[in-house]
């Protein structure tokens, strides 16, 4: 070995890094930028696409533009971190994840100027890595601003408005996801309101049913041991097979009671969807129900109790006010389980946003699989990120 191979690791490693996680997150996107494509060209939607790299399909100026804005965050990854540093990174990251999208509708529109009329052009793995990576890269920076949740929410409102803003300005329109949506408006809000009303239709009766039961769980330890059995075995059982298993004595039902069927109880369809729902969403309801009972503080139950108050009026008026932190992330927990499930709940013909995943893959059509896949994706993060600024809000030292 030579003495400048030897070198080499002994700079490297006196780097002052100060930001492991940002410094991770820019070679990441400066990789893909480098080594993938940033849009795709395809003759038709079916078809695989022609990788195109950021340069070559949006030009000199949007590029320029990404790259000053590396190049700051992988400065600001080898600064001593201030808060004035991390307020900055929000920024910078802000503005590289609205100037991406904005490069890759301007890039869908000059190359499709220039193609065939059933050409499509396609987000490119470049893109999503340039994307994540940038959010990822603000969800950090925020972390270390101890932003509370006004703040939080906040940040992802002004994000939230560019990109609308963006979308509205039709310059994502000839992107091919944007053509596939152009072409099913009245069916993707059809499918985007069915979605939200499985989830609820499913989350309520969950908590209806395990709010009790972990009330019970907690108070009946000899009840803990066969309930949460039962309740994990039903965990094990993969959703589609849950699914299977729900046809055959829903269809015979809705024959021995034709009136069942006439309000939609049957093998397929709504009804074993919402049946198998509301079993996986037990579990997390039961358990945080009755975790959070249990990790009351004994002293304030005996001085509750030694102040004269009832079981209910302790229960009602002591252990569930101090539970709630543990009972409002269980109802996060359950809410995205339940977005995520309701996708394969299109198998079975219940609807949702799982049509258009189920169609695209049935095509091979990427973008109709995520025309489908994003939305569930978006409602799961915002009904996450939502329940966590309530959570924030009302229980500031209250741990997450």
């Amino acid at each position: 070995m030579t003495a400048g191979a030897a070198a080499r690791p002994a700079v490297l490693s006196a780097l002052p890094i100060r930001n492991r996680a940002l410094l991770a997150l820019v070679l990441a996107a400066a990789a893909a930028i480098l080594f993938s494509g940033f849009v795709e060209d395809a003759p038709n939607r079916l078809l695989s696409g022609r990788p195109i790299s950021l340069w070559a399909a949006a030009g000199v100026w949007p590029t320029a533009g990404i790259a000053v804005f590396g190049a700051a965050l992988l400065a600001a990854a080898l600064m001593p971190q201030r808060r004035a540093l991390a307020l900055g990174v929000a920024l910078a990251a802000s503005l590289a994840l609205v100037l991406g999208l904005a490069a890759a509708g301007l890039a869908a529109r000059a190359l499709l100027a220039l193609a065939p009329p059933a050409a499509r052009i396609a987000l490119g793995p470049a893109f999503w890595v340039l994307e994540a990576a940038a959010a990822f890269a603000v969800l950090d920076a925020l972390q270390r601003l101890r932003a509370g949740p006004m703040a939080r929410l906040l940040a992802v409102a002004l994000i939230a408005a560019a990109i609308a803003a963006i979308a509205l300005s039709g310059r994502l329109d000839s992107l091919s996801i944007a053509q596939e949506y152009a072409s099913r408006q009245g069916a993707f809000a059809a499918a985007l309101s069915r979605h939200i009303l499985i989830v609820a239709l499913s989350v309520g009766p969950a908590l209806l049913v395990g709010f009790p039961l972990g009330i019970a769980a907690a108070k009946a330890p000899r009840l803990r041991g066969p309930l949460f059995a039962v309740l994990n075995l039903l965990q094990t059982i993969p959703s589609v097979a849950l699914f299977g298993l729900l046809i055959v004595p829903l269809s015979q039902l809705a024959k021995a009671a034709p009136r069942l069927a006439a309000f939609g109880i049957g093998g397929t369809g709504l009804a074993p969807a919402l049946i198998a729902l509301v079993l996986y969403a037990l579990l997390p309801v039961v358990r945080n129900t009755s975790a959070g009972l249990l990790a009351v503080d004994r002293g304030v139950v005996e001085a509750g109790r030694g102040m004269g108050l009832s079981p209910r009026q302790l229960l009602m008026q002591v252990e569930l006010p101090l539970a709630l932190p543990v009972l409002l992330a269980g109802l996060r927990i359950v809410t995205v389980q339940a977005i995520g499930l309701a996708v394969v709940a299109a198998l079975i013909g219940a609807g949702g946003l799982g049509t258009f995943v189920f169609q695209g893959l049935g095509q091979y059509a990427v973008d109709l699989v995520l025309l489908g896949a994003l939305p569930a994706i978006g409602l799961a993060l915002f009904a996450d990120f939502g329940l966590r600024s309530l959570s924030a809000m009302l229980f500031p030292a209250a741990p997450r």
